[in-house]
């Protein structure tokens, strides 16, 4: 049975000065509580002491469960450093258990501080169940939630049941949350949702560090920033939103500007513009159709700078061709101006005559006549004019797009000094904490972004197109001029035949393969007849000029010591005999992919030898190699 303590000035008799009642009064309303709290077995180190501002009404009630007090109207209540203030209050004196009611309040040390409408409060623990219209803040980061497990030893807040928290702009919600005042950390889950005037993300599962502004993705995630321009995927990883750092795991994503990256790790510094992706990696660039895939990619923003190494392979589309490229190293930068001649792949002339500079007797240069006995009767034409392209495994290549002053330049960047050029300019200190020194400052110097991009592939370069394949050291790729350079041992195919040289420079458009130049021991061979007959047809001299017609070479012009092998057909196909055939200069047309009229100039030589008279396996010009056999059949070899 319960007993009520009821406006305590009418439980003493009237005849006592009303002084001592009054006095009386105000000393057990001191006394009462503690005697309530004073159980038999109660923790001191839990004791809670109340007051009670605004005296209205205690009630004490015992029942088979236990007994509570309830005190009303404007209860505040102590532990420790902690206050718990609300309009009314039960407290359950064995279980050791509060529940308060109305304008509930929570203040803590540091700024911390709490409001709702209902709390469950267990003294022992130290945790609070709060509900109705739920606050927590540490006066300067805010949750606000339907209801929260709050922890006041540790001030950790959890809530399950939507959230939300906003820490200066930046406002997370989610379903489910726990917020750590102590250590700023927050964890989140269910449809994260992160708003910032800089950025958006959504995520499944997100860590947030309300002081460093660091997002830790624990599943996947979406960060949308420059007004949609950039969006980042991850599974795993931080996101450094005050630097703008990103540093991903799992197989993420970056989409920004026309640029797309993915990969198993993802690195991005923007403040520096050097970022890193490694495992399983695809780049691709939108704006001019290529794409990478290598496992590993080292990108440098400021100096449009890219490294790709781990087996790259560079796909370019080019209309209704796919051109891939595969190197142990590829590099790609922009091109740079410079003053000089420019080289220009040759025109197509072939249908008109060539005349080539002779020495007279006393050795200055000049035109040959129409009527010259040292050669053949031909028509005046202006000198052809080529640049040589020297053999060379560096970015040292004298070609240029056509019209313009751009030129791929001789020195490149190497990883060691850009990654020292964009270093942090912060203190670095040796063991001992002396000899501070400062970290190379970054480099803001920026890259022309007008400048067409080349490429560059180092070592066991293999090239493959539906119009060409083609083996070499290294190569380089303009898009500008759509020209593939071919250096060190070069090969290349194209339907039927195979061309090599010093160096080999080839043109592409939309099609297919346009021109192809060969400035120096330039030879061209294609099988005749069937495999087992081993018959090539052949052409070889200095250098070798050839424009092709759907993929298929329509002309050629050779010269000087231009040489040739072939074997002859009457209409029927049927073989006439072995042609051989030399001169200064050799104009060649093909038809149905063979050779069909030969045209010579200066100091021209020929010989028919029948089939039955012929030595065919002698029948071989001195550069003659057939590798048909490393000939790349597809796309998929230039991956393994």
């Amino acid at each position: 049975m319960g007993t009520t303590v009821r406006q305590f000035s009418t439980v003493y008799n009237s005849n006592i000065p009303a002084q001592l009642v009054r006095a009386g009064l105000f000393l057990l309303v001191l006394l009462l509580p503690l005697c309530l709290l004073a159980q038999p077995k109660a923790d001191t180190s839990d004791k809670i002491k109340i007051i009670i501002a605004n005296t209205g009404v205690i009630e004490h009630y015992t029942t088979d469960s236990g007994s509570y007090n309830k005190f009303v109207k404007d209860v505040v209540v102590y532990q420790g450093t902690d206050t718990l203030i609300c309009d009314s209050l039960y407290q359950y004196i064995e279980k050791k258990k509060l529940e308060a009611f109305g304008d509930v309040r929570i203040a803590q040390q540091g700024g911390t501080g709490g409001t709702c409408s209902y709390l469950r409060y267990a003294s022992d623990k130290r945790l609070a169940y709060m509900t109705g219209d739920v606050l927590l803040t540490d006066g300067k980061n805010r949750l606000w939630a339907k209801e929260l497990n709050y922890n006041l030893d540790t001030k950790t807040g959890t809530y399950n049941n939507n959230g939300t928290l906003q820490s200066d702009s930046t406002i997370v919600t989610s379903i489910y949350g726990v917020y750590n005042v102590k250590s700023h950390d927050a964890r989140f889950t269910g449809n994260v949702l992160i708003l910032d005037p800089q950025y958006k993300i959504q995520s499944k599962d997100v860590g947030y560090n309300t002081e460093t502004r660091v997002q830790t993705f624990y599943d996947y995630s979406v960060v949308t920033a420059d007004s949609g321009k950039s969006i980042l995927t991850a599974y795993g990883g931080t996101y450094d939103s005050r630097n703008v750092v990103a540093r991903f795991t799992g197989h993420s994503s970056i989409w920004t500007d026309g640029q797309y990256i993915e990969a198993d790790t993802l690195h991005y510094d923007k403040h520096s513009g050097y970022g890193f992706a490694q495992g399983n990696v695809i780049s691709l660039d939108t704006t001019k159709h290529s794409t990478i895939f290598c496992g590993r990619i080292d990108y440098f923003r400021r100096q449009r700078v890219l490294w790709a190494v781990d087996k790259p392979v560079l796909e370019l589309v080019n209309g209704r061709d796919t051109f891939y490229m595969r190197s142990d190293t590829l590099y790609s930068a922009p091109m740079v101006r410079a003053p000089g001649k420019q080289f220009r792949m040759p025109a197509d002339t072939l249908d008109r005559p060539v005349v080539l500079p002779v020495k007279d007797s006393v050795g200055k240069i000049g035109k040959r006549t129409a009527n010259d006995t040292t050669g053949r009767k031909t028509r005046t034409r202006p000198k052809l004019v080529a640049t040589t392209i020297t053999d060379s495994v560096t970015t040292d290549m004298p070609p240029a797009i056509p019209d313009t002053m751009w030129v791929v330049p001789k020195t490149k960047f190497s990883i060691a000094s850009l990654l020292r050029d964009t270093a942090r300019n912060k203190p670095i200190a040796d063991t001992k904490g002396k000899n501070r020194r400062k970290a190379p400052a970054i480099d803001t110097t920026e890259a022309d972004s007008t400048a067409p991009m080349f490429f560059t592939g180092y070592h066991h370069v293999r090239i493959f197109s539906d119009s060409m394949q083609a083996l070499c050291d290294s190569s380089s790729y303009t898009r500008s001029d759509s020209i593939v350079r071919m250096f060190g041992n070069p090969v290349a195919w194209a339907r039927n035949s195979q061309i090599t040289g010093d160096s080999i420079l080839m043109q592409v458009d939309t099609s297919g393969i346009r021109s192809m130049y060969i400035p120096a021991a330039g030879f061209m061979t294609s099988r005749s007849g069937p495999e087992m007959a081993n018959l090539f047809d052949q052409i070889q001299g200095e250098t070798i000029t050839a424009f092709f017609n759907n993929n298929a070479i329509e002309k050629m012009l050779v010269h000087p010591n231009a040489e040739t092998m072939y074997f002859s057909k009457d209409d029927g196909g049927a073989y006439m005999g072995l042609s051989q055939a030399s001169g200064q200069v050799m104009r060649i047309f093909f038809g149905d992919q063979s050779i069909s009229t030969i045209k010579f100039d200066r100091d021209v030589h020929q010989k028919m030898t029948p089939m039955l008279q012929a030595n065919l396996p002698e029948a071989r010009l001195s550069r003659f190699k057939w590798r048909y056999d490393e000939r790349p059949k597809t796309k998929e070899e230039l991956f393994r």
